[in-house]
Protein backbone atom coordinates (compact mmCIF):
# COMPACT_ATOMS: atom_id res chain seq x y z
CA UNK A 1 0.00 0.00 0.00
CA UNK A 2 1.44 3.49 -0.79
CA UNK A 3 -0.90 5.36 0.33
CA UNK A 4 -1.62 9.73 -0.99
CA UNK A 5 -0.28 12.19 1.17
CA UNK A 6 -2.22 12.96 4.35
CA UNK A 7 -2.19 15.65 6.95
CA UNK A 8 -2.42 15.19 10.66
CA UNK A 9 -1.30 16.63 13.49
CA UNK A 10 -1.55 17.87 17.47
CA UNK A 11 -3.27 21.16 17.09
CA UNK A 12 -0.72 23.65 18.51
CA UNK A 13 0.57 26.64 16.29
CA UNK A 14 3.44 25.95 14.50
CA UNK A 15 3.32 21.93 14.53
CA UNK A 16 2.63 20.34 11.02
CA UNK A 17 3.90 16.47 10.61
CA UNK A 18 3.17 15.11 7.17
CA UNK A 19 2.08 11.23 6.96
CA UNK A 20 2.41 9.14 4.34
CA UNK A 21 4.20 8.67 1.51
CA UNK A 22 4.01 11.04 -1.14
CA UNK A 23 3.74 9.84 -5.47
CA UNK A 24 6.04 11.41 -7.65
CA UNK A 25 3.91 14.64 -9.07
CA UNK A 26 2.11 14.59 -6.21
CA UNK A 27 1.22 17.55 -4.27
CA UNK A 28 1.49 18.74 -0.99
CA UNK A 29 -1.65 19.16 0.84
CA UNK A 30 -0.35 22.04 2.62
CA UNK A 31 0.27 24.15 -0.27
CA UNK A 32 -3.52 24.87 -0.52
CA UNK A 33 -4.64 28.06 0.96
CA UNK A 34 -6.61 27.94 4.53
CA UNK A 35 -10.31 28.97 4.15
CA UNK A 36 -10.72 32.26 6.57
CA UNK A 37 -14.30 33.43 7.71
CA UNK A 38 -16.67 31.43 9.08
CA UNK A 39 -16.53 28.97 11.50
CA UNK A 40 -17.60 25.27 9.45
CA UNK A 41 -21.48 23.73 9.55
CA UNK A 42 -22.09 20.26 10.18
CA UNK A 43 -25.18 17.87 9.65
CA UNK A 44 -25.88 15.03 11.10
CA UNK A 45 -28.11 12.02 10.97
CA UNK A 46 -28.49 8.75 11.12
CA UNK A 47 -27.88 6.10 7.85
CA UNK A 48 -26.15 2.94 7.05
CA UNK A 49 -26.99 1.95 10.63
CA UNK A 50 -24.24 4.44 11.85
CA UNK A 51 -24.11 7.68 12.18
CA UNK A 52 -23.25 9.94 8.54
CA UNK A 53 -21.67 13.55 9.22
CA UNK A 54 -20.62 16.38 6.36
CA UNK A 55 -19.16 19.58 7.62
CA UNK A 56 -18.24 22.19 5.50
CA UNK A 57 -15.26 25.60 6.12
CA UNK A 58 -18.44 27.64 4.15
CA UNK A 59 -21.56 27.19 5.98
CA UNK A 60 -23.01 28.32 2.71
CA UNK A 61 -22.72 24.97 1.04
CA UNK A 62 -24.26 22.63 3.93
CA UNK A 63 -27.69 22.74 2.12
CA UNK A 64 -25.74 21.30 -0.64
CA UNK A 65 -23.16 19.02 1.03
CA UNK A 66 -26.27 17.77 3.12
CA UNK A 67 -28.17 16.72 -0.40
CA UNK A 68 -25.31 15.43 -2.35
CA UNK A 69 -24.11 13.07 1.16
CA UNK A 70 -27.83 11.88 1.60
CA UNK A 71 -28.14 10.73 -2.30
CA UNK A 72 -24.13 9.05 -2.42
CA UNK A 73 -25.37 7.15 0.73
CA UNK A 74 -28.84 6.20 -0.47
CA UNK A 75 -26.35 4.99 -4.05
CA UNK A 76 -24.36 2.71 -1.82
CA UNK A 77 -26.72 1.16 0.13
CA UNK A 78 -28.98 -0.20 -2.42
CA UNK A 79 -25.41 -0.89 -4.50
CA UNK A 80 -23.81 -2.87 -1.96
CA UNK A 81 -25.65 -3.80 1.15
CA UNK A 82 -25.94 -7.27 2.79
CA UNK A 83 -29.12 -5.91 4.12
CA UNK A 84 -31.30 -5.00 1.64
CA UNK A 85 -32.77 -7.66 -0.83
CA UNK A 86 -32.88 -5.56 -3.43
CA UNK A 87 -29.26 -4.09 -3.60
CA UNK A 88 -27.09 -5.71 -6.41
CA UNK A 89 -25.01 -7.23 -3.78
CA UNK A 90 -27.76 -9.67 -2.72
CA UNK A 91 -27.97 -10.23 -6.58
CA UNK A 92 -24.67 -11.54 -7.20
CA UNK A 93 -24.61 -13.30 -4.00
CA UNK A 94 -27.84 -15.15 -4.85
CA UNK A 95 -26.04 -15.73 -8.50
CA UNK A 96 -22.95 -17.38 -6.74
CA UNK A 97 -21.60 -19.42 -9.48
CA UNK A 98 -22.74 -17.41 -12.44
CA UNK A 99 -21.49 -14.48 -13.93
CA UNK A 100 -23.64 -11.67 -12.85
CA UNK A 101 -24.08 -7.95 -14.94
CA UNK A 102 -23.59 -5.14 -12.17
CA UNK A 103 -23.50 -1.58 -12.10
CA UNK A 104 -20.36 0.78 -12.35
CA UNK A 105 -21.25 1.50 -8.32
CA UNK A 106 -20.98 -1.90 -7.22
CA UNK A 107 -17.85 -2.81 -9.53
CA UNK A 108 -16.46 -0.05 -8.22
CA UNK A 109 -16.83 -1.16 -4.62
CA UNK A 110 -16.01 -4.62 -5.59
CA UNK A 111 -12.83 -3.06 -7.28
CA UNK A 112 -11.76 -1.55 -4.26
CA UNK A 113 -12.82 -4.65 -1.80
CA UNK A 114 -10.09 -6.99 -3.85
CA UNK A 115 -7.64 -4.23 -4.02
CA UNK A 116 -7.45 -4.32 0.09
CA UNK A 117 -7.96 -8.17 0.04
CA UNK A 118 -4.29 -7.97 -2.47
CA UNK A 119 -3.04 -5.11 -0.03
CA UNK A 120 -3.16 -7.17 3.25
CA UNK A 121 -2.85 -10.53 1.96
CA UNK A 122 -6.15 -11.26 2.60
CA UNK A 123 -6.47 -9.89 6.19
CA UNK A 124 -9.41 -7.86 4.65
CA UNK A 125 -11.28 -10.05 3.37
CA UNK A 126 -14.71 -9.51 1.36
CA UNK A 127 -15.93 -12.95 0.87
CA UNK A 128 -16.05 -13.11 5.23
CA UNK A 129 -20.30 -12.46 3.87
CA UNK A 130 -21.64 -16.10 5.29
CA UNK A 131 -19.06 -16.31 8.29
CA UNK A 132 -20.72 -12.88 9.62
CA UNK A 133 -24.54 -14.77 8.90
CA UNK A 134 -23.41 -17.75 10.99
CA UNK A 135 -21.97 -14.94 13.71
CA UNK A 136 -25.65 -13.77 13.93
CA UNK A 137 -25.28 -10.51 12.17
CA UNK A 138 -28.27 -10.90 9.71
CA UNK A 139 -29.77 -7.33 9.90
CA UNK A 140 -28.56 -3.72 10.69
CA UNK A 141 -26.65 -3.95 13.64
CA UNK A 142 -29.09 -1.27 15.50
CA UNK A 143 -31.36 -3.94 15.66
CA UNK A 144 -29.62 -6.98 17.20
CA UNK A 145 -29.56 -7.80 21.09
CA UNK A 146 -26.62 -5.88 22.46
CA UNK A 147 -24.62 -7.54 25.57
CA UNK A 148 -23.16 -4.84 28.59
CA UNK A 149 -19.93 -3.35 28.00
CA UNK A 150 -18.09 -5.31 30.45
CA UNK A 151 -19.16 -8.77 28.47
CA UNK A 152 -16.19 -10.55 27.54
CA UNK A 153 -16.42 -11.71 23.13
CA UNK A 154 -16.91 -15.12 23.29
CA UNK A 155 -14.88 -18.03 21.20
CA UNK A 156 -16.88 -19.64 19.20
CA UNK A 157 -17.16 -23.66 19.97
CA UNK A 158 -16.28 -24.52 16.78
CA UNK A 159 -13.84 -22.91 13.98
CA UNK A 160 -13.84 -23.76 10.39
CA UNK A 161 -10.13 -23.21 8.13
CA UNK A 162 -11.58 -21.00 5.29
CA UNK A 163 -9.76 -20.90 1.68
CA UNK A 164 -8.63 -17.59 -0.08
CA UNK A 165 -12.46 -17.60 -1.64
CA UNK A 166 -10.91 -13.61 -2.95
CA UNK A 167 -8.71 -14.62 -5.07
CA UNK A 168 -11.60 -16.81 -7.61
CA UNK A 169 -13.73 -13.83 -8.06
CA UNK A 170 -13.66 -12.98 -11.69
CA UNK A 171 -14.17 -9.17 -12.14
CA UNK A 172 -15.27 -7.79 -15.60
CA UNK A 173 -14.74 -4.48 -17.37
CA UNK A 174 -16.68 -5.60 -20.16
CA UNK A 175 -19.46 -6.20 -20.02
CA UNK A 176 -19.62 -5.18 -16.41
CA UNK A 177 -20.12 -7.95 -14.24
CA UNK A 178 -19.14 -10.59 -11.57
CA UNK A 179 -18.74 -14.00 -10.97
CA UNK A 180 -17.91 -15.15 -7.01
CA UNK A 181 -17.36 -19.10 -6.14
CA UNK A 182 -20.20 -20.81 -5.47
CA UNK A 183 -21.19 -21.13 -2.18
CA UNK A 184 -19.37 -17.91 -1.52
CA UNK A 185 -21.37 -14.28 0.42
CA UNK A 186 -19.52 -11.06 -0.06
CA UNK A 187 -20.08 -8.39 2.62
CA UNK A 188 -18.43 -5.12 1.16
CA UNK A 189 -18.68 -3.64 4.67
CA UNK A 190 -15.33 -2.96 5.70
CA UNK A 191 -14.54 -0.72 2.77
CA UNK A 192 -17.71 0.32 1.15
CA UNK A 193 -18.75 3.10 3.62
CA UNK A 194 -14.87 4.53 3.33
CA UNK A 195 -15.23 4.43 -0.63
CA UNK A 196 -18.97 6.00 -0.21
CA UNK A 197 -16.64 8.57 2.43
CA UNK A 198 -14.29 9.56 -0.46
CA UNK A 199 -16.72 9.44 -3.22
CA UNK A 200 -19.15 12.23 -1.40
CA UNK A 201 -16.26 14.69 -0.23
CA UNK A 202 -14.78 14.50 -3.53
CA UNK A 203 -18.44 15.47 -4.82
CA UNK A 204 -19.19 18.18 -1.99
CA UNK A 205 -15.51 20.17 -3.09
CA UNK A 206 -16.35 19.47 -6.31
CA UNK A 207 -19.91 21.10 -6.60
CA UNK A 208 -19.45 23.59 -3.92
CA UNK A 209 -15.78 24.50 -3.69
CA UNK A 210 -16.03 24.55 0.06
CA UNK A 211 -13.56 22.74 2.40
CA UNK A 212 -15.45 19.37 3.39
CA UNK A 213 -15.30 17.31 6.08
CA UNK A 214 -17.14 13.55 6.16
CA UNK A 215 -17.33 11.12 8.30
CA UNK A 216 -19.38 7.46 8.24
CA UNK A 217 -19.28 5.91 11.71
CA UNK A 218 -15.93 7.91 12.80
CA UNK A 219 -14.80 7.34 9.48
CA UNK A 220 -13.28 10.52 7.67
CA UNK A 221 -12.82 11.48 4.20
CA UNK A 222 -11.60 15.51 3.70
CA UNK A 223 -11.89 17.35 0.42
CA UNK A 224 -11.04 20.59 -0.85
CA UNK A 225 -9.31 23.72 1.45
CA UNK A 226 -9.35 23.03 5.04
CA UNK A 227 -10.18 25.44 7.48
CA UNK A 228 -7.52 28.12 8.56
CA UNK A 229 -7.06 25.33 11.70
CA UNK A 230 -7.57 22.01 10.27
CA UNK A 231 -10.15 19.77 10.78
CA UNK A 232 -10.36 19.01 14.36
CA UNK A 233 -10.89 15.48 15.04
CA UNK A 234 -11.46 13.22 18.26
CA UNK A 235 -9.90 10.03 17.88
CA UNK A 236 -11.54 6.91 20.60
CA UNK A 237 -12.78 3.43 20.55
CA UNK A 238 -16.37 4.60 19.65
CA UNK A 239 -17.04 8.27 17.54
CA UNK A 240 -20.40 8.32 19.39
CA UNK A 241 -18.92 9.15 22.89
CA UNK A 242 -18.31 12.80 23.13
CA UNK A 243 -15.00 14.63 23.08
CA UNK A 244 -14.43 13.83 26.91
CA UNK A 245 -13.95 10.11 26.25
CA UNK A 246 -10.48 8.86 26.66
CA UNK A 247 -8.75 9.48 23.06
CA UNK A 248 -6.43 12.12 21.75
CA UNK A 249 -7.51 15.13 19.39
CA UNK A 250 -5.66 15.75 16.24
CA UNK A 251 -6.39 17.72 13.37
CA UNK A 252 -6.53 16.14 10.03
CA UNK A 253 -5.42 18.57 7.00
CA UNK A 254 -6.08 16.12 4.06
CA UNK A 255 -6.13 12.54 2.86
CA UNK A 256 -8.65 10.17 5.77
CA UNK A 257 -8.72 8.33 9.07
CA UNK A 258 -10.13 5.55 10.29
CA UNK A 259 -10.67 3.82 13.68
CA UNK A 260 -11.23 0.18 13.84
CA UNK A 261 -11.99 -1.67 16.77
CA UNK A 262 -13.45 -4.58 18.57
CA UNK A 263 -15.22 -2.43 21.59
CA UNK A 264 -18.18 -1.88 19.25
CA UNK A 265 -20.30 -3.51 16.85
CA UNK A 266 -20.62 -6.59 19.48
CA UNK A 267 -23.66 -8.10 19.38
CA UNK A 268 -25.33 -11.05 21.40
CA UNK A 269 -25.66 -14.90 19.49
CA UNK A 270 -27.42 -17.31 21.43
CA UNK A 271 -25.13 -16.95 24.76
CA UNK A 272 -22.11 -15.77 22.91
CA UNK A 273 -21.11 -12.56 22.57
CA UNK A 274 -19.43 -11.31 19.11
CA UNK A 275 -17.67 -8.46 17.71
CA UNK A 276 -17.61 -7.62 13.87
CA UNK A 277 -14.14 -7.95 12.54
CA UNK A 278 -13.25 -11.57 11.96
CA UNK A 279 -10.26 -14.01 11.63
CA UNK A 280 -10.50 -14.53 7.92
CA UNK A 281 -8.53 -17.59 8.16
CA UNK A 282 -11.32 -19.00 10.62
CA UNK A 283 -14.36 -16.87 10.77
CA UNK A 284 -14.17 -16.76 13.93
CA UNK A 285 -13.63 -12.94 15.90
CA UNK A 286 -10.25 -12.36 15.96
CA UNK A 287 -8.79 -11.92 19.35
CA UNK A 288 -5.88 -9.16 19.06
CA UNK A 289 -3.65 -7.32 21.60
CA UNK A 290 -5.43 -4.15 20.04
CA UNK A 291 -8.72 -2.91 21.21
CA UNK A 292 -8.65 0.11 18.32
CA UNK A 293 -6.33 0.80 15.70
CA UNK A 294 -6.63 4.21 13.89
CA UNK A 295 -4.77 5.07 10.89
CA UNK A 296 -4.24 8.42 8.77
CA UNK A 297 -3.24 7.85 4.71
CA UNK A 298 -4.11 9.64 1.20
CA UNK A 299 -7.80 8.49 1.43
CA UNK A 300 -10.70 6.90 4.18
CA UNK A 301 -10.16 3.51 1.51
CA UNK A 302 -6.89 3.09 2.68
CA UNK A 303 -7.15 4.34 6.43
CA UNK A 304 -9.81 1.65 6.39
CA UNK A 305 -8.15 -0.93 5.05
CA UNK A 306 -5.19 -0.47 7.19
CA UNK A 307 -6.79 -0.19 10.52
CA UNK A 308 -8.99 -3.01 9.90
CA UNK A 309 -6.00 -5.54 8.63
CA UNK A 310 -4.00 -4.09 11.68
CA UNK A 311 -6.63 -5.54 14.13
CA UNK A 312 -6.12 -8.90 12.32
CA UNK A 313 -2.44 -9.09 12.69
CA UNK A 314 -2.00 -8.01 15.80
CA UNK A 315 1.01 -7.61 16.47
CA UNK A 316 2.75 -7.58 13.52
CA UNK A 317 0.98 -4.82 12.39
CA UNK A 318 3.54 -2.58 13.92
CA UNK A 319 5.71 -3.63 11.42
CA UNK A 320 3.80 -3.66 8.77
CA UNK A 321 2.46 0.27 9.10
CA UNK A 322 5.55 1.53 9.39
CA UNK A 323 6.84 -0.56 6.27
CA UNK A 324 4.02 1.11 4.01
CA UNK A 325 4.43 4.65 5.66
CA UNK A 326 0.92 4.60 7.33
CA UNK A 327 1.07 7.00 10.39
CA UNK A 328 -1.40 4.87 13.37
CA UNK A 329 -2.05 4.71 17.01
CA UNK A 330 -2.47 1.79 18.35
CA UNK A 331 -4.44 0.93 22.01
CA UNK A 332 -3.85 -2.27 23.68
CA UNK A 333 -6.41 -3.93 25.64
CA UNK A 334 -5.13 -2.00 28.83
CA UNK A 335 -5.30 0.95 27.25
CA UNK A 336 -1.42 1.62 26.82
CA UNK A 337 -0.61 3.55 23.08
CA UNK A 338 1.79 2.50 20.71
CA UNK A 339 2.47 5.10 17.76
CA UNK A 340 3.91 4.23 14.22
CA UNK A 341 4.98 6.14 11.71
CA UNK A 342 4.54 9.95 12.83
CA UNK A 343 1.68 9.76 14.56
CA UNK A 344 1.84 12.88 16.86
CA UNK A 345 2.68 12.49 20.30
CA UNK A 346 -0.28 14.24 22.96
CA UNK A 347 0.64 17.27 24.26
CA UNK A 348 0.99 17.48 28.05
Amino acid sequence: MRPDPADVHVPRPGRDETIGHRRDGGSDPRSEPAVPGDAPATATWDALGTTALVRVADPAALPAARRILAAELERIDLAASRFRPDSELERVNAAAGRFTRIGPLLHEAIAVALRAAALTDGKVDPTLGQALQLAGYVRDWRRLEHPGPEEPVSRPRLTVTRTAAWRQIELSDDPPGVLIPAGVRLDLGATAKALAADRAAGEVAAATGAGVLVSLGGDLSVAGRAPADGWLVHVTDDHRSGPDAPGQTVTLGAGGLATSSTTTRRWRHGDQVMHHILDPGTGAPVESPWRTVSVAAGSCVDANTASTAALVMGEPARAWLAAHGLAARLVGAGGDVVRVGGWPVELA
